[in-house]
């Protein structure tokens, strides 16, 4: 009796303990996450606590790097808009694309970045899940292009680039070339993906849950 008692208590317990932590989980990552990218920012934005020595009043002010880097990135924003700018910055291309080894990582960042941009979206044709890294393991790619004629590993087949994006960064991946067939379309859009990859898989689009 005392056994079978000391077991209905157990089970009690551990789905009280089972119901707590999936009601806390959510919160948990949340300010986890919160907390990563705010260290992140911070140690991005660390170079302009220099700003604080020529103006002191910025030292009461908490985080003050994070505002002047956030209201810097808004200022950008707005500046670039005008055509003056847009000229300098085609001209500052224009000699950094004369820079070898510079160029090339220049472009490829400048591509990756807006690649993922609002404005660039349409440049991943459709997202798509790919078996990688070995058979019966499926990855969330991106089809970008299709892959030219004098390029093609096989002129008898359709081949398509790829990027598999790495979690949590999602700026950083594989570029896969794939046959036509070979991989699996998905209908989620390229913000449900990102969710997804940066998440782990913790975060899923409304289509995906499971019931």
């Amino acid at each position: 009796m005392i056994r079978y008692y000391a077991s209905r208590a157990f089970n009690t317990l551990s789905a009280l303990f089972i119901t707590g932590l999936l009601t806390l989980l959510p919160f948990a990552i949340t300010i986890g996450l919160s907390t990563f990218f705010f260290k992140l920012l911070k140690k991005w934005f660390a170079p302009l606590q220099h700003l604080q020595d020529l103006f002191p009043l910025l030292q009461d002010i908490p985080h003050s790097e994070l505002i002047i880097g956030v209201g810097l990135i808004f200022l950008a924003g707005i500046v670039l808009k005008s055509l003056v700018i847009r000229y300098c910055i085609s001209v500052f291309e224009m000699i950094v694309n004369q820079v070898p080894m510079v160029s090339l990582v220049y472009k490829s960042v400048k591509q990756m970045v807006g690649a993922f941009s609002a404005e660039e979206q349409a440049s991943f044709r459709q997202v798509i899940l790919v078996e990688f890294p070995r058979p019966g393991v499926y990855s969330i790619g991106f089809l970008t292009t299709k892959v030219s004629d004098h390029f093609s590993p096989n002129p008898e087949k359709i081949f398509y680039n790829v990027f598999l994006p790495t979690t949590p960064n999602p700026t950083t991946g594989y570029f896969l070339i794939v046959a036509e067939g070979e991989y699996i379309p998905t209908k989620l859009t390229t913000q449900d993906a990102m969710a997804l990859i940066i998440s782990g898989g913790i975060i899923q689009p409304d289509k995906c849950k499971v019931d």
